[in-house]
């Protein structure tokens, strides 16, 4: 496939292909129906890019990912590649220009997010178009079993009746045998071609790390490995003090989340990216698209709430074929507060029916009424109005909205945010001169860590009630700041929005998605045993156990993960075996042997020493030892 090869090294600045990408495109040219399956940093969107380029026509692409599809977009443009992407929050008359472009305008890629789908007038549109390949990135979420399923990409399938003899890519990082075969079933695949790459990685080794001064452990870390590292938090007050905390110890930090606005989102980025900053701390948020090969290390400091999705971010370390580290920093209290987190907000149909009727309450929506209307939403309002814990009914709401019930659109990120421009003494001043505002003053500094030094979404009914006043009087004191000119604010009313999309019929409706409900609940649970699993198994090569969660198995252990370095501590004679296979390649100090085989300085002592009493190796004047 020289055309193929050519617009590789024209567009990408890549010599050659990567397997099995060149076999992929070969088979969607030959019209055929393909998975493919290529772990993170694959080379993924190229299965699909080159092709849809060779062939007459534009190539539809359904991702789930908003993010990741403006991004492929504006990479895509920046080789002037005319692509264009469907995302949602465009209007009616916008979709119809963009549908118009494709067919008239010789576009060569349309993204859109599969709730497209679910409107027959786009896909009686799509009809119109000169389609070539029809690319499901991230199709794990089709599957009932994969770990983020989305009913809305079930409508896929419609397009095989629409476009039969267009060939059809599915393509996923992480799906296990079971969610492959679903995968297929659920988009009609025929005769199809699979291609699949090994999630084995040998040169990123997995370690389970036990500590209860995880910063500490993550300052070694960063000492001992210089080279830009990530550091993944669970939420976005850790990612700040993280951070924080890493700039104190002299480290280059800074961070990234999805509340940050875009600009210093960006800025972050850059930073880290141009290596003016050593460690990206960041939540689940950062790391779609991003590719950046001299990654050192990837640390943990929380539980993932799966191992797909910690294999994804683990695979962000040692792209460029270099030794790297994933590494989990846990402690006893990690395993239950996870399970608080994750486990525990998870809605059961009794949960969800509540809401879905209290909502329509809410709303004044009348049974048999509601289609189609849409209104504002304060999600922290309901929740106080009907004391319900917030992050359950988030989860509720999702889970509504991926069913069809309701589009619920969070735009938490757009609520009231704040920043003190005054320096912190002058807000001691201003609190001495409004003393009736001490208590929520503090409250809010006390609560948001970091609000001096960058904008931060502020909850006004938490703040309320820490300082136990009103949310209007909370809401007034911020106001009355922001003035006097003590903050720089940015506020919106409300922070989501409401569409139903059925009438209501409280149990008709609830029953008929129950199943789904209680499937998606013990899934989550499965997984989440699955993380348990991996990080107290201490019996197995962490390797092999990734491995084999993904139905791959292999009979030899890494040598490099941390029960592979704990057993070689454990065993002397092993680690002089090593060090002699080490040796026989040339002369090492003391610290380079260290280094080399990653165990610690006293089991390298022992080991050497053994080896000087046994006369199989000698030091010469510059400390190398060598053997005999």
């Amino acid at each position: 496939m020289p055309e193929a090869l050519l617009l590789l090294q024209k567009y990408w600045k890549h010599e050659s292909f990567r397997p099995p990408q060149e076999q992929i495109i070969q088979s969607v040219l030959e019209g055929n129906d393909t998975f493919a399956l290529l772990p993170t940093g694959g080379g993924k969107s190229v299965c699909f890019q080159i092709p849809a380029l060779l062939l007459n026509g534009i190539c539809l692409v359904v991702s789930p990912l908003i993010a990741l599809m403006k991004d492929q977009v504006q990479n895509l443009q920046s080789k002037n590649i005319k692509a264009i992407a469907l995302t949602g929050g465009i209007s009616q008359d916008e979709v119809i220009d963009i549908l118009d472009n494709c067919q008239f305008g010789n576009y060569k890629f349309l993204y859109l997010s599969p709730e497209r789908l679910q409107h027959d007038w786009i896909v009686d549109r799509l009809k119109q178009l000169p389609i070539n390949l029809i690319a499901i990135d991230e199709a794990h979420c089709v599957s009932q079993w994969g770990h983020d399923f989305r009913p809305a990409y079930l409508k896929i399938s419609q397009l095989k009746t629409t476009f039969p003899k267009t060939p059809f890519l599915a393509l996923t990082a992480t799906a296990t045998k079971r969610v492959q075969k679903d995968i297929c079933e659920s988009l009609a695949l025929e005769n199809t071609k699979f291609f699949t790459k090994s999630f084995s990685r040998d040169n990123l080794a997995y370690h389970v790390i036990k500590t209860e001064d995880k910063l500490f452990k993550i300052q070694q870390i960063l000492i001992k490995n210089p080279q830009p590292s990530i550091v993944y938090v669970r939420n976005r007050k850790a990612c700040i003090e993280t951070s924080q905390q890493l700039q104190q110890l002299g480290f280059t930090a800074t961070f990234y989340h999805g509340g940050l606005p875009a600009k210093d989102r960006e800025k972050n980025m850059q930073s880290w990216l141009e290596n003016k900053a050593q460690v990206m701390v960041a939540t689940n948020a950062f790391g779609m698209g991003i590719d950046k090969p001299d990654v050192k290390t990837v640390i943990h400091i929380q539980l993932p709430e799966n191992i797909e999705n910690y294999y994804q971010e683990a695979g962000r370390a040692g792209r460029n074929g270099e030794k790297a580290f994933a590494i989990i920093l846990t402690n006893l209290g990690d395993i239950e507060y996870t399970k608080r987190q994750f486990i525990d907000v998870l809605p059961d149909k009794k949960f969800v029916r509540e809401v879905y009727v209290k909502l329509n309450n809410f709303f004044q929506i009348a049974y048999g009424d509601g289609f189609n209307e849409s209104f504002a939403f304060n999600l922290n309002q309901f929740c106080s109005h009907y004391n319900f814990p917030i992050l359950k009914v988030f989860n509720a709401l999702q889970f509504l909205d991926r069913q069809g019930v309701l589009t619920f659109q969070n735009e938490s990120s757009e609520k009231m945010s704040l920043q003190f421009i005054i320096p912190s003494k002058e807000v001691l001043r201003y609190i001495s001169l409004h003393p009736h505002d001490e208590a929520i003053i503090t409250t809010i500094l006390r609560t948001y860590s970091g609000i001096f030094d960058i904008e931060t979404v502020i909850n006004p009914h938490l703040v309320a009630k820490k300082a136990n006043c009103s949310e209007a009087n909370v809401v007034k004191v911020i106001e009355q700041l922001a003035n006097n000119n003590c903050i720089a604010l940015h506020a919106k009313n409300n922070d989501s929005a409401i569409t139903f999309n059925e009438v209501r019929e409280d149990d008709l409706t609830i029953n008929r998605i129950a199943k789904f409900l209680e499937h998606q609940n013990q899934l989550k649970q499965d997984q989440f045993q699955s993380v348990i699993d991996y990080i107290s198994n201490e019996d197995s090569c962490k390797n092999k156990l990734l491995l084999a969660y993904f139905d791959e198995i292999t009979t030899t252990d890494c040598g490099i993960c941390s029960y592979c370095i704990t057993k070689k501590k454990q065993n002397p004679l092993a680690t002089t075996d090593l060090i002699l296979q080490l040796l026989q390649k040339g002369n090492l100090s003391s610290r380079e042997i260290e280094n080399s085989l990653q165990i610690s300085a006293e089991a390298t002592i022992f080991a050497l020493q053994l080896l000087l009493e046994h006369n199989k190796i000698a030091i010469n004047s510059y400390n190398q030892y060598y053997t005999l």
